[in-house]
C-alpha cells in the first residue's frame, strides 16, 4: 500500500509542476502542452486515489453528460 501511495503522491507532484511549468512557459504551444499534462495527471492522480479508497465516482462524461467512450 506504501508503493501505491508513493505512486499517487508522485502523480499529484507532477501535476503541479506541470501546472507551474504552464504557468511560466512564453510559448503559446508549450503552455497548453503543460496545460494539458497537468489536467491528464491529476485525472490520473484522482482516478487511483478513488480505486485506492474504494469510492468510485459516476462515470466520466462530457459537459452534457454523456459517456465518454475510452480510447
Amino acid at each position: 500500500m506504501q508503493d501505491i501511495s508513493a505512486k499517487l503522491e508522485k502523480l499529484r507532484t507532477d501535476a503541479i509542476e506541470c501546472a507551474l511549468i504552464r504557468d511560466l512557459a512564453t510559448d503559446p504551444k508549450k503552455r497548453e502542452l503543460f496545460g494539458r499534462l497537468a489536467d491528464h495527471l491529476g485525472n490520473l492522480a484522482q482516478d487511483v486515489e478513488e480505486v485506492v479508497t474504494g469510492v468510485r465516482a459516476l462515470p466520466r462524461g462530457d459537459v452534457s453528460g454523456r459517456l465518454v467512450s475510452p480510447q
